[in-house]
């Protein structure tokens, strides 16, 4: 099980991330882009994914993953109850979503520094 500050303290290690505070709601972004956001009781996160895939990610593991709410579906965004994910999962959610926000030469870059 994770918390908040393991979702804070993964995103904020990612190149050109902030915090923001927006309607009491946490929310990491790469300038105007939000990746990942916190649920205001933070148990559960919102965060960047392929559209056309999270209906199979939501299906295969419901009692995990749960789609966003009606006014976000237009977007490129799942969530995921954080008490069912491990560390691993999570930081691998997190960089997924800052990889889909971040120019490619600054994912390879802090990704893999060898080919960066």
């Amino acid at each position: 099980m994770v918390d908040a500050e393991q979702v804070r303290r993964i995103a904020m290690s990612l190149p050109r991330t902030t915090e923001h505070l927006i309607r009491d709601q946490v929310k990491f972004r790469v300038k105007q882009l939000v990746y990942v956001a916190l649920s205001r009781d933070e148990r559960s996160m919102g965060f960047g994914f392929p559209k056309e895939e999270r209906a199979a990610l939501v299906d295969g593991e419901p009692d995990k993953f749960f789609m966003p709410r009606a006014s976000d579906l237009r977007y490129n965004w799942v969530c995921v109850r954080l008490e069912a994910l491990d560390e691993t999962e999570l930081r691998e959610l997190v960089e997924d979503a800052w990889r889909m926000v971040v120019p490619k030469r600054v994912a390879a870059a802090h990704l893999d520094p060898g080919k960066g």
